[in-house]
């Protein structure tokens, strides 16, 4: 598997991607994320997917080999650990939480990274009621599995997931009918859109474009308070669109993104909005202790600000980011000798 992936990641390099190149945007310069405090507890480690409450903060851990571990973990406004809640049946490869527009709480139990024994025939979205278990609802791709990492929700509650491709063209996801609970074989999806986050080019050595990688896997979203706002992060940067109307494809499929850099972050794949909505929170995918930032948006240029491009944040902090991003799927990639070498921690999943 390891060979396998190797050669797919410097195929991809040299291939060309089919996917027009999106519009250059006004890249500022990065800024370190404000530590608002650490998460240091080992219930709380690994974590992916991040919503803001009044209260404090609401993430999941994601696969690990000890599936009673994969549980949805609530903290306070300090990050300590009030209280976890696991699910009724093992979940498989749980990656973002979101809140819909009636306030309910989802998790995105989307994952499906490469070294997988088998890919999965069906995703899942976890309903989390205020009392009792989470209700799993699943859902099948049309053109067979995707890893994915994101999910966002449109004004009318319809649910959109959004991949994690290696190609750096994203894929966006919805249902093609009402979603359905506890059922095997899952709810048809469609896709109804695409997202190229900036690559840099050309790259100059391989070592860099390896680490480019990072900056075009989507690997978290977030919805604004009011719902006017959305972003969509990778390894490197946070994009951000205006929501009209409620419709978050054609917001992310034609509107022109806002890019703030999330530099220094070893595998980040969380964001959210702080409940204010003023501000970008973000928590890495480590084994603790994990700060949780806060970063300022970008504001929209002025009419008059120089076109610019996304590219340079990819080289911003990059010693600390090009291992998380290589992976794709959260593991470490070596190169060296020619050869590429992947050690992923997730094993096979029920």
């Amino acid at each position: 598997m390891p060979m396998r992936l190797a050669a797919a990641l410097l195929s991809l390099l040299a291939a060309p991607v089919s996917a027009p190149a999106p519009t250059p945007v006004p890249t500022p310069t990065p800024v370190p994320g404000e530590v608002v405090c650490t998460v240091d507890d080992p219930r709380a480690i690994e974590l992916s997917g991040l919503v803001a409450t009044p209260d404090g903060y609401v993430s999941v851990i994601d696969s690990q080999f000890d599936t009673d571990t994969v549980r949805i973990v609530y903290l306070d406004r300090s990050c300590a650990v009030t209280r976890t809640r696991g699910y009724p049946t093992p979940a498989r490869d749980p990656e973002d939480v979101a809140l819909d527009p009636q306030g309910r709480l989802w998790v995105a139990d989307i994952g499906d990274n490469f070294t997988a024994q088998t890919r999965r025939s069906t995703i899942a979205l976890w309903l989390v009621p205020a009392d009792g278990d989470p209700v799993i609802h699943r859902m099948t791709y049309p053109d067979g599995p995707h890893d994915a990492e994101a999910l966002l929700f449109a004004g009318d509650g319809t649910p959109i997931v959004v991949t994690k491709e290696l190609s750096g063209v994203a894929s966006l996801y919805a249902p093609t009918e009402p979603l359905q609970p506890r059922t095997a074989a899952g709810v048809p999806l469609a896709k109804v859109g695409e997202f190229r986050p900036t690559r840099p080019s050309p790259a100059p050595s391989l070592f860099d474009a390896l680490a480019g990688i990072g900056a075009t896997v989507v690997t978290g979203a977030a919805t604004s308070p009011d719902r006017t706002r959305i972003a969509l992060r990778t390894y490197t940067a946070a994009y951000e669109w205006d929501v009209a109307d409620g419709d978050v494809v054609k917001a992310i499929t034609t509107g022109t993104p806002r890019v703030t850099p999330l530099p220094d972050e070893t595998q980040g794949e969380s964001i959210a909005y702080s409940p204010d909505g003023a501000d970008f929170l973000t928590v890495s995918d480590n084994s603790g202790p994990t700060p949780l930032l806060r970063y300022h948006p970008t504001v929209p240029p002025s009419p008059t600000a120089p076109a610019g491009g996304a590219a340079a944040l990819v080289r911003e902090g990059l010693p600390t980011v090009w291992f998380a991003a290589l992976a794709a799927g959260g593991g470490l990639v070596l190169v060296g000798a020619g050869v590429l070498a992947l050690r992923r921690r997730r094993v096979s999943r029920p």
